[in-house]
């Protein structure tokens, strides 16, 4: 009876070894185990894989959501991989998932685009008033306005939030050239920059040049520090308003618009960013001011801009010049505008003239019809009072 036992344990064992080796050889998968298998069936809604031969997987509803983008448009015969989520559905089928595989393969494939820094294209899918939503692949992502390129950065007046989305939202369905500049898995987080592949590409071809150069360019966009001109193969460069021209600006605007085209001089490079000037392109007329104008000298100037320390005095196209408040009238005044119109006309004398600083110090010599004025605007306004 004993030696019967023996046998059959022996064989027992013999048995189970075997089932042991056959599991192995067909290397029948388990949940978590990340599959190989081959299409054999697309559907609506599902995809069937044949797994090794030996058993069936189906994808479906939210599974076949696949966040790397390498298993759309999926036909029969294809190689695809899934993650097992159960051995035996309802219908004795391994249920699998793309979506669980995908996404690690996703984030994992950007991680690398980080690292690497490659240059990669982002489908905008939608704005906000801080930047733009973008699809890597099938992975949602976000482009800061920060991270614009000066070409696409809205430049709004008065920074209207309204009027930055409306300028934003004109870029939906467009693709952005970007580099990944964040990646976090765990909080499904993905950060990419126009503006870093931008000085990438500005970077290599800004090589060609050097500070002295002459450039023609565009002007691309005028804001109220300067003017963006592109010139060259597609780089772009800043002419700062104290560059634009040798007499004072108020207003990039008023002497340069979108469209002209300038000639300008390389007079910083920066990384990837150039300054430009285009004023060192044209003589200073302050050079030889002294041969025009004297101390002393009486002359007729307009009035640009009026402030409370003075006013500023176009002498001609060149030349402005600068009436301190205590040279405009014989006591203070407390509103320069009310006695002074912008755009007029005035007679002043020459105090002062500094070339090297740009400077020329006038007085008016109408500083007594100005006291009178002052003088009947205050009586006016007493009256007023008293009525």
């Amino acid at each position: 009876m004993s030696n019967q036992l023996t046998e059959e344990t022996k064989t027992n064992s013999k048995m189970a070894a075997l089932l042991e080796q056959e599991e192995n050889a067909i290397n029948i998968p388990q949940v978590g185990d990340l599959v190989e298998g081959t299409v054999i069936y697309v559907g609506k809604n599902e995809i069937q894989l044949d797994i090794n031969g030996v058993t069936t997987g189906i994808v479906r509803g939210k599974e076949i959501q696949d966040e790397s983008g390498d298993l759309d448009n999926l036909k029969p015969g294809d190689k695809a991989s899934a993650t097992v989520v159960d051995l035996d559905n309802e219908n004795g089928l391994v249920e699998l998932s793309f979506r669980f595989a995908g996404h690690q393969k996703a984030w994992e494939k950007l991680e690398d685009l980080q690292k690497t820094g490659e240059i990669i294209k982002a489908k905008i899918i939608d704005a906000n008033k801080g930047g733009l939503m973008i699809k890597v692949g099938n992975v949602i992502g976000f482009l800061p306005v920060s991270q614009l390129t000066t070409e696409h950065y809205p430049r709004i007046d008065g920074g209207d939030k309204n009027k930055i989305l409306s300028h934003l939202k004109d870029f939906v369905n467009q693709e952005f050239k970007v580099k990944v500049i964040g990646v976090e898995e765990g909080e499904e987080k993905l950060i990419v920059s126009e503006k870093a592949a931008w000085e990438e590409k500005q970077g290599a071809a800004i090589s060609k040049y050097k500070v002295g150069d002459q450039v023609d360019g565009i002007v691309t966009g005028v804001v109220d520090f300067g003017a963006f001109v592109e010139f060259g193969d597609g780089l772009e460069g800043l002419v700062h308003i104290s560059e634009l021209a040798w007499q004072r600006i108020d207003d990039p605007r008023d002497i340069i618009h979108v469209g002209d085209k300038i000639k300008a001089e390389i007079i910083s490079v920066e990384n990837s960013k150039i300054s430009l000037s285009i004023k060192k392109l044209k003589t200073d007329p302050w050079h030889d001011v002294e041969k025009r104008y004297k101390v002393g000298q009486i002359v007729n100037g307009k009035i640009l801009k009026v402030n409370p320390f003075g006013a500023f005095v176009e002498l001609d196209s060149d030349i402005h010049g600068l009436a301190h408040v205590s040279e405009l009238a014989d006591e203070s005044v407390e509103d320069l505008s009310e006695v002074l119109e912008i755009g007029n006309n005035y007679d002043f004398e020459i105090i002062s003239i500094e070339p090297a600083n740009h400077r020329l110090g006038l007085t008016l010599t109408q500083t007594k019809n100005i006291k009178k004025k002052a003088s009947a605007k205050a009586e006016d306004k007493a009256k007023d009072g008293k009525e």
